[in-house]
């Protein structure tokens, strides 16, 4: 049987991630090699200040990398120009929503200024794209009301929502289930998952929320002090890379349930 060729949408090489100063470099993580598949939602986990965010910027061209390279589509990221790059990858930040008196049809409306003229006008193809997007996050119910009348959870499928109405290849999301009940982190996440298999779009995101990445995501990315490693969750559990994550005083990784305990 013959294999089905895998298509790479993100590829790093021999990355190294850090800060630059006059007298020197800052490396926070060295040799960053990972494959990121179209179809796929992949989790970036590791523990708080581990450099988590760092590679997000990285991976998104907000920082130069110290060493190594990115591409998207075989492209190297570099060699984009903004506009372009806004054309393959789309953005879901924590950052409040700058101006939440836009109902929430314009804000996804904002997801399609990559294709816009100059003056902004929506053509009838950028309203079934908005359209699609609203329908696909299960936000049509909300799509004349302004922001600032929605719930955390519910902005935040409106984000998502953008994302999409910009048709991208790959969807970068920074920890989006920040300030969230656990009802409605898993839900979001489980809304991501459907919508990487639905869409066959590229997926990744950053996320505290450990326990739910191994149980819902196709491969997850795994910070620790000593290295970045990228596979299938249950591979990462036989290999026990989850029990090098925190410190041994207060918690460990259970094998057998997946999960995380704390001890007594």
């Amino acid at each position: 049987m013959a294999k089905v060729k895998k298509n790479i949408i993100l590829k790093t090489q021999d990355l190294d991630i850090g800060y630059t100063s006059k007298k020197e470099n800052t490396v926070i993580a060295s040799n960053i090699n990972i494959k990121l598949e179209s179809g796929k939602l992949i989790g970036l986990i590791g523990a708080n200040g581990i450099g988590k965010s760092t590679l997000l910027r990285t991976l998104t061209n907000v920082q130069s990398p110290l060493n190594g390279d990115i591409q998207i589509n075989g492209k190297n990221i570099s060699e984009y120009n903004p506009l372009d790059l806004a054309k393959v990858m789309s953005l879901v930040l924590t950052e409040q929503v700058a101006s939440k008196n836009l109902s929430v049809f314009e804000l996804v409306a904002l997801g399609r200024q990559p294709y816009t003229n100059w003056v902004g006008n929506l053509s009838e193809s950028d309203i079934q794209s908005i359209e699609k997007a609203i329908e696909q996050t299960n936000i049509t119910s909300l799509k004349h009301k302004k922001c600032f009348e929605l719930s955390d959870g519910q902005l935040q499928k409106v984000m998502i929502a953008r994302a999409l109405a910009q048709d991208t290849d790959l969807i970068i999301l920074d920890e989006p289930t920040t300030h969230l009940d656990m009802y409605h982190k898993t839900y979001i996440l489980k809304l991501l998952q459907r919508l990487a298999k639905e869409t066959n779009k590229t997926i990744l995101f950053s996320s505290h929320e450990i326990d739910l990445a191994i149980q819902l995501c196709d491969n997850l990315i795994v910070m620790t002090d000593n290295e970045v490693v990228s596979d299938v969750p249950c591979n990462l559990i036989s290999k026990g890379t989850f029990e090098t994550l925190f410190p041994k005083d207060l918690i460990s990784f259970d094998e057998t349930t997946g999960s995380f305990r704390v001890k007594k």
